[in-house]
């Protein structure tokens, strides 16, 4: 098959640069065979350069076998060597031999990041290791992305001229604007992008009526629909939120937004910081169970009322039975004084979501009994995308025009979360007719091979002007359809006309950046690597004194729910560079344990034991991890602790955050310390 490998009029324009050795960007619509122009790239350099290494780099694991399986074993297996890499596979405990043994590896940015950074000679590789870097939606190389830390160590090493480097081969639907309004700001996006791959940015110019015809845009409609006159449930959550406002005691000088909007949820989870920052229980419950209702509000303007009601109902069965306080009486309380009136209003069908009828009429225009069309559905959330499949299953005029729904959500360990198999199973389904509604998050947006469809429902979305092209990119059958179901006059219309203009403008400045002279282009490009270096620099100095400010031992851990302390800093420990765990037997007092987790996948050197929960209120904090068949270790989540330092508590997303040095967990130290007998 490697002899067939031949490319479109548009697709050989934009491979020119590359051929001659040059650091590009490809920049083609979704659909229009980027990947396939790759693999001509990296064929011909592989023909041509002695000892020739290819690193192929996707950002999700399952474009891994994807790219593999569909695109470079099929024109490259004949010839050369290739293998896949991710976070299942042995190979990436052995990624420094993989690569000299390789012509071709294709793996997650991170496992090449791993390789870099780890200085154990079987798992090692350095940058002149690789002669071609090819990197999959490129545009992500930014901030403190996973890509852009591989091509920061390029960039330095660039800089101080620490040759040889590979030769870079970015590919993207679309740079965006990074937010940028105008022009200018961003021109200044687009130079980033470039400064950060290294690469000039090429796109068709010969064929531009070529590209059109293979990859022709949707028809797009605004399938509007008149708000509510009335609407109960959400007047009924309302009242029920302002007695909670009434009872926490709000800070005057703190100004909370509109219900039912993402601005109030960004302030009650400053709110629920506070609370916890002041040790202030109260505070920190109310805007934790605000948020929950404020969920409710956002559900019930795009869903049905019952899953509005139902959302809140579960939170409040998963809550513990155990009240700590008089707060924990007062909310709970509130619900269940409420519960029934609430179910009923959500049963009501006069207030129901005009949206959902939208939908229903939106779908049956493309879906008949005799009428064969693919569709992809997309909501915001995991817990949407459910509810709007069991809307799909219960709806008998979907089901007579022969809808057949499954849902795709991202890989991962969760329970809404899907495993690679399950994934790859789903949109086979779809590409044999098993399937023909997929019900997505924005991981059908970007990158994974799902065949062409007829219609493409944005439904509830507020996205930038990057995913909202690569879901439009979906729509690629004849006369297909692109629909934005939303209120008249809604954030989701203006949003969406927002990114049209965004699109266009992301357009003009690629257009700006394209026109400049060389000298001009890598002047520009050298002075934005120099000032990001810097830059990362004064980062990572401030984080280092953010860590030396507080011995781990000076640092208390609370439970971030019930606020009592049930650790210190120095009882944790790093594993393996992922892991932090609790090496304090005493910690086991604190916690008890629930069911078996379940990952649905194996690890090398651990596997996960049982659920961990607060034994004071009940927080979940993780989970048990066996290390080596010998060690049982607590797996903590720092988001579900509070930090009480010197200089005050306090709260962090992830661990690397925390305002203290987490030392290495030793196994032959925690042996001796707790496992005495089996040195005996």
């Amino acid at each position: 098959m490697a002899g067939d490998l031949e490319l479109r009029g548009y697709q050989e324009e934009v491979v020119e640069r590359a051929l001659r050795g040059e650091n590009t960007i490809i920049w083609l619509p979704t659909g229009s065979g980027k990947t396939r122009a790759a693999v001509y790239v990296a064929k011909k350099h592989l023909e041509s350069t002695p000892g020739a290494k290819v690193v192929v780099l996707v950002n999700k694991v399952h474009l891994v076998v994807q790219l593999y399986t569909k695109e470079f074993e099929p024109h490259l297996g004949r010839d050369y060597t290739l293998v896949p890499v991710s976070g299942d596979s042995k190979e990436k405990d052995f990624f420094g031999p993989v690569l000299k043994d390789s012509d071709v590896v294709i793996c997650t940015a991170q496992i090449l990041y791993n390789a870099m950074t780890n200085m154990e000679e079987a798992k090692h590789v350095e940058l002149s290791d690789i002669t071609l870097l090819i990197i999959d939606e490129c545009h992500n190389t930014h901030k403190e992305s996973v890509y852009n830390k591989v091509m920061a160590c390029y960039v330095e090493k660039k800089l101080k001229r620490e040759l040889p480097l590979p030769q870079i081969l970015g590919l993207t639907a679309s740079p965006g604007t990074g937010g940028a309004k105008v022009l200018e700001k961003a021109v200044d996006h687009v130079l980033e992008i470039c400064a950060n791959l290294d690469s000039a940015i090429v796109s068709t110019k010969n064929y531009v009526s070529e590209l059109k015809q293979k990859v022709p845009r949707p028809v797009k409609t605004f399938d509007i629909v008149e708000k509510r006159l009335a609407d109960p449930l959400r007047d009924h959550l309302k009242c029920m939120m302002e007695m909670i406002h009434e009872y926490m005691n709000i800070p005057p000088d703190f100004n909370l937004r509109a219900c039912g909007t993402q601005e109030y949820e960004a302030d009650v989870v400053i709110l629920e910081q506070d609370g916890v920052r002041q040790n202030n229980r109260l505070l920190a419950q109310c805007a934790l169970h605000l948020r929950q209702y404020n969920d409710a509000l956002l559900i019930n303007d795009t869903l049905r009322m019952m899953d509005a009601y139902r959302s809140l109902k579960e939170f409040y069965e998963n809550k513990s039975t155990t009240a700590i306080d008089g707060t924990d009486i007062f909310l709970v309380g509130l619900f269940e004084e409420n519960r029934v009136e609430l179910k009923k209003l959500a049963g009501d069908p006069r207030y129901e979501n005009p949206k959902m009828g939208m939908l229903e009429t939106t779908l049956l225009k493309q879906f008949g009994p005799n009428v064969k069309s693919k569709g992809i559905l997309f909501s915001k959330t995991r817990k949407s995308i459910y509810c709007l499949k069991d809307w799909v299953l219960g709806n008998e005029a979907l089901r007579e025009a022969g809808i057949k729904a499954a849902i795709l959500t991202g890989a991962g360990n969760g329970i809404t979360h899907m495993t690679q198999l399950k994934q790859a199973d789903t949109i086979r389904d779809f590409r044999e007719d098993k399937v023909n509604l997929l019900i997505s998050t924005s991981v059908a947006e970007e990158g994974l091979d799902i065949p062409e469809c007829n219609l493409v429902v944005r439904y509830g979305l507020l996205t930038n002007e990057i995913a909202q092209l690569q879901a439009g990119g979906r729509a690629r059958a004849k006369e297909s359809r692109y629909s934005v179901v939303a209120d008249k006059g809604g954030k989701e219309v203006r949003r969406e006309l927002t990114n049209e203009c965004l699109e266009k403008l992301s357009i003009e400045a690629i257009a700006r950046v394209q026109e400049m002279s060389i000298p001009e282009f890598r002047s520009k490009i050298t002075e934005l690597q120099k000032e990001a270096v810097i830059f990362r620099k004064m980062t990572e100095a401030g984080k280092r004194e953010k860590r030396s400010r507080n011995s781990a031992a000076s640092v208390q851990l609370l439970c971030r729910n019930c606020l009592t302390v049930v650790a210190r800093g120095c009882d944790i420990k790093l594993l393996d560079d992922v892991h932090y765990v609790n090496v304090n037997p005493d910690f086991k007092k604190h916690y008890r344990v629930g069911g078996e987790v379940m990952i649905g996948k194996s690890f090398e050197d651990w596997e996960p034991g049982r659920t961990i929960n607060c034994s004071t209120c009940n927080q979940d904090w993780g989970f048990e991890m066996k290390y080596k068949k010998i060690a049982l270790l607590p797996n903590v989540a720092i988001k579900k602790l509070a930090l009480a330092t010197p200089q005050g508590t306090t709260t962090v997303k992830k661990w690397k955050d925390v305002p203290f040095t987490v030392e290495d967990f030793n196994l032959e130290e925690y042996c001796q310390d707790h496992l005495p007998d089996l040195f005996d």
